[in-house]
């Protein structure tokens, strides 16, 4: 169970175990439980939903809709450290710059925030924390649940179908010992808890499936294959998307 503390401990900043031994193996192979893991961010985001809209209620305790859509928005990137938002906002600066492939690479390693990334980033919070806002107590409860646990898997499909388009980096030792096992791994951790959450869900998860393909090529074709950035920016647009057609799907039925 290595990998998947080592998974846990570098794509969250929950630590149910100190882990000393890192390898780029190790690393490698906690691809699998990525799902796994958003599942443990799943529960805690669950958790803390049904406590501000059906726990604290009982004590007439009424958070207002805004504060507590904030709320959840904010715990969602506390768990995370940042960590996948500090890839899309580089991603989005590296991409929207219109230079060519290898400046791109150059600017997505930059340390420095460009203003693509500054507004691409604004205006994706402002959108998910819009979307939150949009969906019913019981809704919301489920769609925190899956959307991490979809938008790992959708991690899962960039690391293992894609090229890496570095010839080093952090995500290089995901790229190189993860494949299609893991893949398949993570795939049926992934429908386990997915199916039993109704329609919206799986729907969800054939959409994210289908993005991630689709952003998975358009990333490989601009910049020669995929970055750890670039698999931040997948995971939070694909946490987006579930969010996006939880909302779509009361709409429309």
């Amino acid at each position: 169970m290595n990998a998947f503390f080592i998974g846990l401990q570098f794509l969250t900043r929950i630590k149910l175990r100190q882990q000393s031994e890192w390898s780029a193996e190790y690393f490698g192979k906690s691809v699998k439980f990525f799902p796994l893991i958003g599942a443990v961010l799943g529960l805690i985001l669950a958790a803390a939903a049904y406590v501000f809209l059906v726990l604290l209620p009982v004590f007439n305790i009424y958070l207002p809709a805004h504060l507590t859509a904030s709320l959840l928005l904010i715990l969602s990137v506390i768990l995370t450290g940042g960590l996948h938002c500090d890839g899309f906002m580089d991603t989005m600066d590296g991409i929207f710059s219109g230079r060519e492939r290898e400046r791109m690479l150059e600017i997505m390693k930059d340390s420095c925030v460009g203003s693509n990334a500054v507004m691409a980033f604004v205006l994706f919070m402002l959108t998910k924390w819009s979307l939150l806002l949009d969906m019913s107590g019981g809704q919301l409860i489920v769609a925190l649940f899956v959307m991490p646990i979809i938008a790992r898997m959708a991690m899962v499909i960039g690391i293992t179908l894609f090229p890496y388009a570095r010839p080093e980096g952090m995500g290089k030792a995901f790229a190189v010992y993860a494949n299609k096992k893991s893949l398949f791994y993570a795939a049926i951790f992934t429908f386990v808890f997915i199916l039993p959450c109704g329609f919206s869900a799986i729907i969800s998860m054939v959409g994210v499936f289908i993005f991630a393909l689709l952003f998975g090529r358009y990333c490989t074709k601009i910049l020669g294959g995929l970055t750890g950035d670039v698999y931040g920016a997948l995971t939070e647009l694909s946490e987006l998307l579930v969010l996006c057609i939880f909302v779509l799907v009361v709409q429309i039925l």
